[in-house]
C-alpha cells in the first residue's frame, strides 16, 4: 500500500498539458499525421515558396529541456515581407504592431503535429476604423497567402 501511495503521489507531481488545439474562433488549426520536426521544415518551404519570409522564431520546448523539463513541442513562427509593411503602414500605423504574423506549430499526445494560426483578417480586424478598406483588402491577400502555405505545408508527402 505504501508503495501505492508513493508512485501515486509521484504521478500527481507530474505536469499535465493543456492538450493538442483544438478549433477556435477567428483561428486556422489543421492537424497533420507528420511529426513536430517535419512539419516545421514543411513550413519553412511553404513560407518561403509563397513569397513571404521566416522573421522570427519562439520555442519554450528546448528552454524547457535546458530546464529539465520535457513538454510537447512548441514553435512559433512569425512571417511577413517588406512589401505587406510597407502597405499596411500606409492604411494604418497601428497595424502593423501585428507584424509578422505568427504560425503555430504544436506537438499533438500522439506524436503528430498540428500547423495553426489566427487569420490575418481576424488579426487586423481591430484596425478597420483606421485602415479601412484598404487594410481589409491587404488582410484578405494575407489569408489567402497563409491558407497557399498550410495547404503546401500539410500535403503528406513531405
Amino acid at each position: 500500500m505504501f508503495r501505492f501511495a508513493v508512485v501515486f503521489s509521484i504521478l500527481l507531481a507530474l505536469p499535465t498539458w493543456a492538450g493538442d488545439l483544438q478549433p477556435r474562433d477567428g483561428w486556422a488549426v489543421h492537424p497533420t499525421t507528420q511529426t513536430f520536426e517535419t512539419l516545421i521544415k514543411s513550413v519553412k518551404s511553404a513560407v518561403k515558396s509563397n513569397g513571404l519570409i521566416v522573421v522570427t522564431q519562439a520555442s519554450p520546448t528546448k528552454a524547457a529541456a535546458n530546464r529539465g523539463i520535457t513538454i510537447p513541442g512548441n514553435r512559433v513562427i512569425g512571417v511577413f515581407n517588406n512589401d505587406f509593411a510597407v502597405r499596411v503602414l500606409e492604411t494604418s500605423t497601428a497595424a502593423l504592431i501585428e507584424a509578422p504574423i505568427r504560425l503555430y506549430v504544436t506537438e499533438n499526445a500522439d506524436g503528430t503535429a498540428t500547423l495553426s494560426y489566427k487569420l490575418p483578417s481576424h488579426v487586423m480586424a481591430s484596425y478597420s476604423d483606421e485602415g479601412g478598406e484598404a487594410l481589409a483588402a491587404i488582410a484578405q491577400e494575407l489569408d489567402a497567402r497563409f491558407l497557399a502555405i498550410t495547404q503546401a505545408a500539410t500535403k503528406e508527402s513531405h
